[in-house]
């Protein structure tokens, strides 16, 4: 019975691990034991910080939306509250991105949040 010879499949996962592990630092960019660990590793954050990354920009939209209610007499929990009620609809990523490029829309959706809650009005 002939032998098989098993190195094909091996080669090609390391070819593939190396791959991933190009651009490390030191043995972890070329020899398979470290680099395996380096890429496992680094998946493992990859995927953490996709999570990571809409958390920061939602919080990022959140305090630009706060800075730019503000100048409006409102806060930013009034404004979305405001919104709410009007019934709009727009996310604030969006609403981000018009009170930066747009500021007369902006000031637009902020006059409907206000007038949507007539005890704001009042009060500011």
């Amino acid at each position: 019975m002939a032998r098989v010879k098993r190195g094909v499949t091996s080669h090609a996962k390391h070819k593939k691990t190396l791959k991933a592990a190009k651009g490390f630092h030191g043995r972890r960019k070329n020899t398979i034991r470290a680099a395996k660990a380096a890429v496992d590793r680094s998946m493992q954050y990859a995927y953490r910080d996709r999570k990571n990354k809409k958390r920061t920009f939602r919080a990022l939209w959140i305090q630009r939306l706060n800075a730019a209610v503000r100048e409006h007499g409102l806060t930013y929990s009034r404004f979305i509250d405001g919104l709410g009620k009007a019934g709009i609809e727009v996310d604030r990523k969006v609403l981000s991105e018009m009170a930066i490029h747009e500021p007369a829309a902006f000031a637009a959706y902020v006059e409907r949040a206000k007038a949507s809650a007539p005890v704001l009005a009042a009060a500011a």
